[in-house]
């Protein structure tokens, strides 16, 4: 009972010294930049391809929603997959 009291303790200070995790925070953050990138990739090809900016930038407004919500499905499927935990 000691030892496991010992081995409770040692993983809490070890998840704490950890240096290797992110905080919630700055995935917010990437995912939030990624997504910046990401819409403003599509606007340019959007662009590139139709000439128009205001056709471009709906486009990229759409495609911005679309891959956030098909984003947040993907993740819940996966957090129900056992495999790799």
């Amino acid at each position: 009972m000691i030892g496991q009291m010992l081995l409770k303790s040692k993983e809490k200070s070890t998840y704490k010294e950890d240096t290797t995790s992110e905080k919630p925070l700055r995935s917010v953050v990437k995912s939030l930049s990624w997504r910046t990138i990401g819409t403003l990739d599509t606007v340019l090809i959007s662009w590139i391809i139709t000439g128009k900016l205001d056709l471009a930038f709906s486009i990229g407004g759409i495609e911005l929603i679309t891959k956030m919500v098909l984003y947040f499905f993907h993740e819940r499927v996966w957090n129900s997959i056992k495999w790799g935990k």
